[in-house]
């Protein structure tokens, strides 16, 4: 049986093992870990079949210049490359959205898969006048799910994530 919940602090060692695995010895790992050390609206969830932890949802706050709205993004997503394909990161991805629904947040971002996120409701950020702090970004992989279209910003702009991930950049 999956659960899905809100991660723990005797989660973390399986954290880092889960994103070494699933990201094959990428700085995911080390970010995980920085930013929760480093940031109070941390916001992360496990997925966890029969006692082990087998994928991780995390969620930062990101700022959009010019505006005083705070989103989420969500970063990184990672499943035990042993159970990929069944599903399991879809229900993080839609429970953390629910989840960020039901707390008031206007929108999460992601930079991932274009051929993924949109099922979960996930656009092209550019559509709202949302362009990522990095250059290069393919405007198709910068997305944006809008869950309270009155506080977005209208005007858009350059959206941040935390200082934390331009060293993973």
């Amino acid at each position: 049986m999956l659960e899905i919940r809100l991660e723990a602090p005797q989660d973390q060692n399986a954290i880092q093992h889960l994103n070494l695995a699933a990201f094959e010895n990428g700085p995911e790992a080390g970010l995980v870990d920085v930013l929760r050390s480093s940031c109070k609206e941390y916001l992360a969830f496990v997925a966890v079949e029969d006692g082990v932890v087998v994928g991780h949802i995390l969620f930062t706050p990101v700022t959009v210049d010019g505006s005083d709205v705070t989103g989420m993004g969500l970063a990184p997503m990672a499943v035990l490359p042993s159970h990929q394909r069944k599903g399991i990161g879809s229900l993080l991805v839609r429970h953390g959205l629910d989840h960020l629904r039901q707390s008031g947040c206007p929108f999460a971002i992601v930079l991932g898969h274009p051929e993924y996120y949109p099922r979960f409701g996930f656009e092209p950020a550019s559509r709202y006048g949302l362009v990522s702090q990095w250059e290069g970004v393919p405007d198709a992989a910068f997305m944006v799910a809008v869950l309270d279209p009155e506080v977005l910003p209208k005007e858009g702009g350059t959206a941040r994530y935390r200082g934390e991930f331009d060293a993973a950049m």
